[in-house]
């Protein structure tokens, strides 16, 4: 619900220099004359686990990704697209960092590889940028939504002012849980209220209210001073729970669901009392059992009293580590809950407030490798997921022809967690389709 959904490459992403490789057999290794096409014809050997992860990589590369953790990554891609067969088009101007393209049995990476300056030429850094699925269309990946245990739908479609005019759909209609991308709406009602005047970007309000990972914020002093497009930024970008709680307790919770309203969500009480991170954490947890029975079957009003009655016990300090482990908990009944036209009409509500900064928020973390980008003049995301619930949404504008599209897809599984890479993996299939 409230975690960052995957945002950087489906196989690989470091913070160390970057570079991708890809492997033909290792007997072509003999014909290689630099350190960049000998690890880069290595690469699908050791992928294969024919050349050992330590001899292929730096120890620095080691340190930041084990050997245990890049296994299970690739694993995740093999189980995807196949096994890797070969590498085509390396390109490296100083014998030590290229690209390359990737092959696997059912489509192509785009890969960067660096290879350090050490007499033994280990790999250093290593990228997966992006993925092309081999002669893929909306029917194969609807095919395998539909697929994944649980409860699934997805929505591709051209937004032309507030024509909603679709590509490819499953379940458009349904409420699905969607965790933090709930958090768009409140994106939508501060632009709404700088642009009334009410408050302005550059306002500075204190930090009042602290939830459960706040990655932006974490371990900061309560009252802290921020600016509010700071916690717009933190928010949506790296869906800091603190930043979300502040701005809606100084929003206000009405505004908010009558924003979500004036949106067009199709279902709107099941979002009323629009609840804070920290109210559906401590709701979830073992602390308010009595509490939570009486909120799920209140009223929207019933369960307005009853958030109004606890406002003191519903705090951080109350919520207990339940919530957050061994399987789904309560996603039908304590999350927040859209559809994907739901979704659609929200992203054409905010693009309509023509508001460069709530824009520039949403674009900080595209939500899907860079190379996934590249067709794309602008794009903006938000995505949610807790167990058993995971949630992408991205708008953009295609740089082919300056149109905007819209893909969002959910996953709801109450009885086990859901995959985050198999969603990524399909979403980022869904947005490249787009892009053609």
């Amino acid at each position: 619900m409230f975690r960052k959904t995957a945002v950087a490459a489906l196989l690989i992403a470091l913070s160390l220099p970057t570079a991708t490789a890809a492997a033909q057999s290792p007997e072509t290794a003999a014909t290689t004359t630099t350190a960049f096409e000998r690890r880069a014809v290595e690469l699908v050997a050791m992928l294969d686990g024919k050349i050992a992860f330590a001899d292929y990589f730096d120890p620095t590369f080691q340190a930041a990704l084990p050997e245990t953790q890049f296994r299970a990554m690739t694993a995740s891609l093999i189980a995807q697209y196949g096994n890797p067969i070969a590498v085509e088009k390396p390109v490296s101007p100083d014998g030590r960092s290229g690209s390359l393209s990737l092959r696997f049995e059912k489509g192509v990476a785009a890969v960067l590889l660096d290879v350090g300056a050490g007499a033994d030429g280990r790999v250093i850094g290593l990228r997966l940028t992006g993925f092309e699925a081999a002669d893929d269309s909306f029917a194969k990946v609807a095919a395998e939504i539909a697929a994944l245990p649980g409860a699934t739908g997805f929505l591709v479609a051209e937004l032309e002012g507030a024509a909603i005019r679709p590509l490819a759909a499953a379940n458009p209609d349904r409420q699905f849980a969607v965790g933090s991308t709930f958090k768009l709406y409140i994106l939508d009602e501060l632009a709404a209220q700088v642009a009334a005047k009410k408050r302005h970007w550059s306002d500075v309000v204190p930090l009042s209210h602290l939830s459960f990972s706040s990655m932006g914020t974490a371990n900061w002093p309560k009252d802290t001073p921020v600016t509010l497009q700071s916690l717009a930024n933190w928010m949506i970008s790296v869906s800091d729970n603190s930043a979300t709680d502040t701005l809606i307790h100084l929003l206000g919770r009405e505004a908010i669901e009558a924003r979500m309203r004036a949106a067009g969500h199709s279902d709107p009480s099941r979002n009323i009392p629009f609840l804070t991170t920290v109210e559906a954490f401590a709701l979830k947890g073992n602390n308010f059992e009595s509490e939570r029975a009486a909120f799920v079957a209140g009223s929207d009003a019933a369960q307005r009293a009853l958030l109004d009655t606890h406002r003191d016990r519903l705090v951080l300090a109350n919520v207990d580590g339940v919530s957050f482990a061994g399987g789904p908990r309560f996603i039908d009944s304590l999350e927040w809950f859209s559809s994907p036209n739901d979704v659609a009409r929200l992203m054409i509500d905010l693009r309509k407030r023509q508001s460069q900064i709530a824009m520039s928020a949403m674009a900080i973390n595209p939500g899907v490798n860079p190379g996934a980008t590249r067709d794309w003049a602008w794009l903006g995301y938000k995505g949610g997921s807790e167990l058993g619930v995971i949630s992408m949404s991205l708008l953009g504008q295609r740089k082919a022809d300056g149109k905007w599209f819209m893909v969002t897809a959910s996953w709801n599984n109450p009885d086990a967690p859901v995959t985050t890479d198999t969603m990524v993996g399909l979403v980022t299939r869904l947005l490249a389709l787009a892009a053609k």
